[in-house]
């Protein structure tokens, strides 16, 4: 039989069970479950500060960005479609002003050059006429200024040729070999009434033939002699040539009024002419003997060239100004641009 002691602590353990039970039946499940698990949350958010030390800002963005379901201005893509829009479109108006003026002023060269076609073609065709012209007995006295209207004009001179003031002009390539050009004057009998003196462009020699002494037969006439050549304009010295030194006995280009009055004579330049001939030119290097030129006209004329250069950088410019300017924008070029930032 039991005793009236544990029949009584039975009773009390059973009213407290009952009212444990009833109390937590009358609590919200929300409060239950946030009881349960806050032993959780603590120990992620201690995981959380120890990954991110150094970052205080990302929960704060968290708070502060709504979702797009919590947003009340939200719209979604079928209310507002995209937009596309040209983009990298805005040009310097002063890049712009010089691109416009470069197929401009390639199409005004190019015009130039056809204007200066049609002068060259028209000289040369005027001194290829007086080469097929019979030579021309050259006077006593020549008139420097006369000589534009004779150039490449074929003349003959009778004289003596002065080699003790022979004047070598270099340094000259022929075929790849150095050398040098032999200038002579040629001092010529003038019936009594005194004697007159031109300079003359006798031909190239090779370097090895610089000093007369190594040089052979025939490299020296002595008496007189006949000249058969071309009338010549004073040539004109470049930028880049160095100035001649007569004190030395260099020359650097043909400086024809200097070198008239270092020999005294005439500034009338004749540039000696012979048949072009392989076998006669060789040996005429060999023994030393001025190798002539070809009567011919040998001026360049390359203004077909520059006008198609100048016409294609035009051409190819003014598609580039046109592209740049005009043209729509690739697929590359463009960007969606919403209505609403979301």
């Amino acid at each position: 039989m039991k005793s009236p002691s544990w029949t009584l602590r039975q009773s009390l353990a059973r009213k407290l069970e009952l009212a444990l039970q009833q109390q937590f039946h009358h609590q919200s499940p929300a409060a239950a479950s946030s009881r349960a698990s806050a032993p959780l949350r603590a120990c992620r958010a201690k995981t959380s500060q120890q990954s991110r030390g150094f970052s205080r800002t990302a929960p704060r963005r968290e708070q502060q960005r709504p979702a797009p379901a919590e947003d009340p201005g939200f719209t979604s893509i079928l209310d507002n479609p995209p937009q596309l829009v040209r983009t990298g479109r805005r040009h310097n108006k002063l890049g712009l002003a010089f691109l416009a003026v470069i197929p401009l002023t390639a199409l005004a060269l190019g015009t130039w050059q056809v204007q200066r076609l049609g002068w060259k073609t028209e000289l040369i065709a005027r001194f290829e006429d007086r080469l097929v012209r019979t030579p021309l007995p050259l006077p006593p006295r020549v008139d420097p200024a006369a000589i534009h209207d004779f150039d490449f004009r074929r003349v003959v001179a009778r004289g003596r040729l002065r080699h003790d003031q022979e004047m070598l002009i270099g340094p000259r390539m022929r075929d790849g070999e150095d050398g040098y050009m032999v200038v002579t004057p040629l001092q010529r009998e003038d019936d009594g009434a005194g004697s007159t003196t031109v300079l003359v462009n006798r031909g190239w020699i090779s370097k090895k033939m610089k000093s007369q002494r190594v040089r052979g037969d025939g490299s020296l006439p002595t008496g007189e002699v006949v000249v058969e050549g071309l009338l010549r304009e004073p040539w004109k010295k470049n930028m880049f040539t160095p100035d001649n030194r007569p004190d030395k006995g260099e020359f650097y280009f043909p400086d024809v009024q200097q070198m008239a009055e270092l020999t005294g004579s005439q500034p009338v330049w004749v540039e000696a002419t012979m048949e072009p001939d392989l076998l006669q030119t060789m040996d005429m290097a060999n023994k030393g003997i001025p190798i002539g030129r070809a009567a011919e006209v040998n001026l360049r004329n390359n203004h077909a060239q520059y006008i198609f250069t100048w016409y294609g950088l035009a051409a190819a410019t003014s598609i580039m100004f046109y592209m740049v300017v005009k043209k729509p924008p690739t697929e590359v070029a463009r960007k969606v641009r919403m209505n609403k930032n979301w």
